[in-house]
């Protein structure tokens, strides 16, 4: 019996997700690192050890060895959350279990380190500047040209990132964060064009499946214009000359990464120029329903996938792509507590045979604060372009609002 740890601080619906695959394994004994235990009926492990943060490697450590001392070796320690990636890595050379150590998880976790390292190899991506004063981000504007992108060096998704269009609120926002030595924020160049992910799962360093999905618009867009929703679609054909160039960014990221075996997702560009650039790679599976969506038009279950790549080294393929697939995200204007959702029996008559998963915005719930809303319609289809006009209906037809 291998004793399998999976850290995850709350039991959240996609983390219990991750951690079913992992326990629907063969001869997988699935021991938990939490902060709060899952419900009951909903609690895929053997055994939960309770922690007071469940994002501190000396927790975790210590939790794992009560785990070991009860159980026996531990086989590996995972998780699927970008923050815990460093501590993971931390907790597995401590305890000697196999799996990524902290210099591959660092490189991957930090964005500048990891953009030095996309540049050192060769590898497109926008120009940077760790800045540990306001001063280096003004003259980094001034070099690159504007807008500026800034964000944390640790950052996931576009929390706590910012688009800044003049140097005056450049000037500000400098004043606002105060970067310094130890403090530093990271300045990017501001991409333009089409954007979304590339999706691999890595066998002993190489990539072994490919998928890749488009966002419309860009998350970052969606945050500045509080009257977009955002819309993630995966085409059904991706071997197009359009994205030619993307594919192979997986195996090259890989590479320089140096991840071995598990799911990581690449954020890409393709500019208008035709160039494209690497936005950011995490080590992790993806968020945003996109999980979801590459099991969904593969014909696979992915959260086997990921746990049979990070636990087994093995991959159970190849994938052939069936669908396409997209979700709808569903947020409103406004601000407050969702007080009704309209438009929901048109649109389900309209898209409803689609519909493969959803969420509807709570009745009281306080508004979200990131681009993924309050809710979601997941939608599939073999003909992708009536997967991509089901999306439109869907956005453009239902209303949430708050008050």
């Amino acid at each position: 019996m291998r004793n399998v740890v999976y850290v995850a601080p709350f039991p959240m619906d996609a983390t219990l997700r991750f951690a079913r695959g992992l326990a629907a394994l063969q001869g997988v004994r699935l021991l938990g690192v939490m902060q709060q235990a899952p419900a009951r009926d909903a609690n895929p492990f053997d055994d939960v050890e309770l922690v007071d943060n469940g994002l501190d490697p000396r927790d975790i450590a210590a939790a794992c060895e009560k785990l070991r001392r009860h159980y026996g070796p531990i086989a590996r320690v995972t998780g699927i959350l970008e923050p815990l990636q460093v501590p993971l890595a931390e907790v597995r050379t401590a305890l000697g279990v196999d799996g990524p150590d902290p210099s591959t998880a660092l490189r991957f976790r930090d964005k500048a380190l990891m953009k030095d390292t996309f540049r050192a190899a060769g590898l497109p991506c926008a120009r940077h500047h760790l800045c540990e004063s306001a001063q280096e981000g003004l003259d980094f504007a001034r070099m690159s040209g504007l807008p500026v992108v800034l964000k944390p060096p640790a950052g996931a998704g576009c929390r706590s990132t910012w688009r800044i269009d003049d140097l005056a609120s450049l000037a500000q926002a400098m004043r606002d964060i105060d970067p310094r030595p130890g403090r530093p924020v990271l300045a990017e160049e501001f991409l333009r064009g089409r954007e979304g992910s590339l999706e691999l799962v890595a066998i002993g360093g190489r990539v072994v499946a490919l998928s890749l999905s488009r966002y419309l618009p860009s998350p970052l867009e969606v945050l500045r214009n509080p009257w977009m929703q955002w819309v993630c679609w995966l085409p059904r054909r991706i071997d197009t000359p359009e994205y030619r160039q993307v594919l192979p960014l997986g195996q090259r990221v890989l590479d320089v990464l140096g991840l071995r075996d598990g799911i990581a997702h690449l954020e890409w560009f393709l500019r208008d120029d035709g160039s494209v650039a690497i936005g950011e790679v995490a080590a992790r599976p993806p968020g945003g329903q996109l999980s979801l969506m590459t099991g969904v038009v593969h014909g696979v279950d992915i959260y086997r996938t990921w746990a049979r790549a990070v636990v087994d080294g093995q991959f159970d393929g190849p994938w052939r792509r069936q669908f396409s697939a997209g979700t709808a995200f569903l947020r409103g204007m406004g601000q407050g507590r969702v007080v009704r959702v309209e438009g929901l029996d048109e649109a389900w008559r309209a898209v409803g045979d689609m519909v493969v998963e959803a969420r509807m915005p709570r009745i009281g719930a306080h508004k979200g604060d990131s681009y993924e809303g309050d809710g979601y319609l997941v939608l599939k289809h073999e003909d992708e372009d009536r997967v991509r006009w089901g999306l439109k209906t869907a956005v453009e037809t239902i209303h949430v609002r708050y008050a």
